[in-house]
């Protein structure tokens, strides 16, 4: 299992567990998530990110779905659908490039429709 595999299993059971502390682990100060939210640059900002994701990922009823997941020597690319009492993510990937043992750059794109 390459380094790209292992940081990707830890991020996603991470995130699927809501831990925090776990999925900080991650990535560092000169680490970089581009969402359409924004840029989130540093520790600091990407706790933020996850911890309002966390908010929402948390509720009762909440789905997530892995499609697909490519790894390509440093980079990982992942397919997946699901949805919130907030919102229905219907289209979403996420790009992660980790060329060590942290993700160093991270891009997230979605069709994502808001609950009436």
């Amino acid at each position: 299992m390459s380094n790209t595999d292992t940081v990707l299993d830890h991020h996603l059971d991470a995130f699927a567990n809501q831990e925090l502390e776990e999925v900080m682990i991650d990535y560092t100060d000169d680490s970089v998530v581009v969402t359409n939210l924004g840029v989130f640059r540093g520790l600091d900002e990407i706790e933020g990110l996850f911890a309002d994701l966390f908010d929402e990922f948390s509720q009762e009823e909440t789905t997530i779905e892995v499609d697909d997941t490519i790894v390509e020597d440093e980079f990982a690319y992942l397919l997946w659908h699901g949805e919130t009492p907030d919102n229905v993510y219907e289209f979403c990937t996420d790009t992660f490039y980790i060329p060590e043992e942290t993700i160093d750059f991270q891009s997230f794109a979605g069709k994502i429709e808001p609950r009436d």
